[in-house]
């Protein structure tokens, strides 16, 4: 069985906006076979979550998190912790495959099936294939331009695609808090 890649999620963080891009592409072997694929989202509360990984697995792990986010009252931190421990303790949930990235205007965390909630020490974090390139294009973005993060986000999707197979330039990119 060939393996369905595809996934590049980018979040960032500037002044008192955060933005989220992910790319449109799921590959299967070497064929693309979807180049539209929205894998991110805007909740309730101004919340953005993007997910990389087994897509089934992905929209498990994002009603749980909705769930946590409810029962905590929208505090994006503890609904993060809540989600990775009930991940990590759940015997069908600890075999989801698949990673989340939630942010609110503010804050931004990793969420991994390891265990980890991860507060990036810079403002940007990216998960998927495309990762290190989008990654390394947004921090020097953040750094050297003026540019919001919504605007970053996409540029540096587009930088990962032209480095990444299993990236495209088809990104869905939100965003929340002033100047949205």
């Amino acid at each position: 069985m060939e393996p369905i890649h595809g996934t590049t999620i980018l979040a960032l963080h500037k002044g008192s906006q955060t933005a989220i891009a992910g790319d449109g592409q799921v590959t299967f072997g070497n064929t693309i076979m979807k180049q539209g694929a929205v894998k991110v989202r805007k909740l309730q509360g101004d919340i953005l979550v993007g997910f990389a990984g087994v897509v089934a697995d992905a929209l498990t792990l994002l009603e749980k998190f909705e769930e946590q986010l409810q029962l905590a009252k929208g505090s994006l931190k503890r609904a993060a912790v809540e989600t990775v421990k009930l991940w990590r303790t759940d015997k069908v949930l600890r075999q989801l495959e698949a990673m989340l990235i939630v942010a609110d205007a503010s804050e931004i965390f990793l969420l991994s099936g390891t265990g980890e909630v991860i507060a990036p020490d810079e403002s940007v974090v990216a998960v998927g294939s495309g990762a290190p390139y989008a990654l390394a294009a947004a921090k020097a973005m953040l750094r050297e331009t003026s540019l919001s993060p919504a605007q970053i986000a996409e540029r540096a999707l587009k930088i990962a695609a032209e480095i990444d197979l299993y990236t495209n330039g088809n990104a869905t990119t939100l965003s929340v808090g002033e100047g949205e």
